[in-house]
């Protein structure tokens, strides 16, 4: 496929606006998906979400996208695939300019649409796998999915996609890490994503069975690292820590409203995916105005951005334009404020509910909820 430049980020720059532009869009097109895993970032009341944008006003939030700055744009979900239009969409995106990545459960991504959506003009794939081994595989997805993985994959490579592999690390699977890495260099994928579980979502809900111990982390890090001196410039590994065990939190996506912006399969727009995690905010909707309104007017998006908003210790530390304070969702979640410096910081007057969760999930039990729509189904309807 031939190379393109992007431009979209020019498109519409005026040199009067002082407030930041986002460059990466998360298109959340559908939450509906056949597999149930139990950390997934989506909402818990799936129900309340089923009415999904349609084609028209998805094309038009590309192009708003595109004049606005953003230069790519994920394609996720649940499971995009079972979108019936998702290749229009693809289309759409690389009409506008966009870069155009996918992430799929990849039990519906047959050889013949991955060729559709390589025909369409996507540019990479990410497919998911929750573990080395089959049968652990689709216990943890909760439904029979390993092979149409390894099948996925294997299409995607004769079609000539990057491909990025997918996995998410928790107390259950980080023993078979070795061979997740094994795994990725036999299926000769050109990436490996090991990020480790994010709190929010379904994985808070099953947070006590997630929470791997301090010697897993540590214990994966040296695999990683031998790994990468093993593997060298062949299989390009990304390992991201978990935050409940590091002394500083991560920048939550570049910082509230600086860079990022999901729009989820109901139109709402909002600063992260898991931002309806906070109840006490309202988030704007894309059938009510453009994006570009909601990214420089709308309350909602200036509520954390910069540093303005910040409490002690935030305000007055050198790290306030680094970290920008960490997650809202969050510092929301364990101490019941969005306002908060994140518990995760060492110097958080909160910290202490990081330790007494870290405690607690030493003697937790490994049971966990599986992610579901309402009364089981993961598909549902349009």
């Amino acid at each position: 496929m031939e190379q393109r430049t992007i431009t979209g980020a020019q498109s519409t720059a005026k040199d009067d606006r002082m407030e930041p532009r986002p460059f990466a869009l998360l298109a959340e097109l559908t939450y509906r998906c056949p597999l149930h895993c139990p950390y997934c970032s989506n909402p818990l009341q799936l129900a309340k979400y089923r009415n999904e944008l349609d084609t028209s006003t998805w094309q038009r939030v590309l192009t708003e996208a595109s004049a606005l700055g953003v230069v790519q744009v994920h394609f996720s979900g649940g499971e995009p695939l079972v979108r019936p239009d998702v290749v229009e969409l693809v289309a759409t995106a690389r009409a506008v300019d966009l870069y155009s990545n996918l992430s799929t459960g990849a039990t519906t991504a047959d050889p013949q649409i991955l060729a559709n959506l390589r025909e369409a003009g996507l540019d990479a794939l990410q497919i998911s796998l929750l573990d080395a081994r089959e049968a652990e595989n689709d216990f943890f997805a909760g439904a029979p999915s390993f092979k149409q993985k390894q099948s996925a994959v294997r299409a995607a490579r004769q079609l000539g996609f990057p491909i990025t592999l997918n996995v998410v690390l928790h107390r259950q699977n980080l023993s078979r890490l070795q061979e997740i890495i094994d795994l990725a260099v036999t299926w000769q994928v050109d990436r490996l994503e090991l990020a480790h579980v994010q709190y929010t979502g379904w994985a808070f809900q099953n947070r006590s069975a997630l929470l791997p111990s301090r010697a897993q982390v540590e214990s994966a890090e040296q695999i990683v690292a031998n790994a990468r001196e093993r593997t060298g410039d062949h299989l390009q590994i990304l390992h991201v820590l978990p935050d409940y065990f590091q002394e500083y939190p991560k920048t939550c996506l570049n910082g509230w409203g600086r860079t990022f912006l999901t729009v989820a399969p109901d139109g709402v727009v909002l600063p992260c995916q898991t931002a309806r995690e906070i109840p006490q905010l309202c988030f704007p909707n894309v059938q009510d105005g453009s994006l570009e309104t909601i990214w420089f007017h709308d309350p909602v998006f200036q509520r954390f951005r910069g540093t303005d908003w910040m409490p002690e210790p935030c305000r007055s530390c050198d790290r306030r334009e680094i970290d920008y304070g960490g997650c809202r969702c969050q510092a929301f979640l364990l101490a019941g404020d969005p306002a908060v410096t994140d518990p995760v910081c060492r110097l958080s007057p909160h910290h202490h509910l990081v330790e007494h969760e870290l405690q607690q999930a030493e003697r937790a039990s490994p049971d966990f909820a599986y992610r579901v729509m309402s009364g089981g189904e993961g598909l549902g309807q349009q």
